[in-house]
């Protein structure tokens, strides 16, 4: 998914993804959050951060 870096960070420790993993979750991410108000195709950083 064009130049589009993707990490995943579990209580500290990175997981690896694969490349299929990998396009899955930048294309959500990214889908998701183009159709949001205010954000365009021009953004550079997004941060997600999910608690339980």
């Amino acid at each position: 998914m064009e130049d589009i870096e993707i990490v995943l960070d579990i209580d500290g420790k990175k997981i690896p993804m694969n490349g299929f993993v990998k396009k899955i979750l930048c294309g959500m991410i990214k889908g998701s959050i183009e159709t949001l108000n205010g954000v365009g195709d021009d953004w550079k950083n997004v941060n997600i951060r999910m608690s339980k």
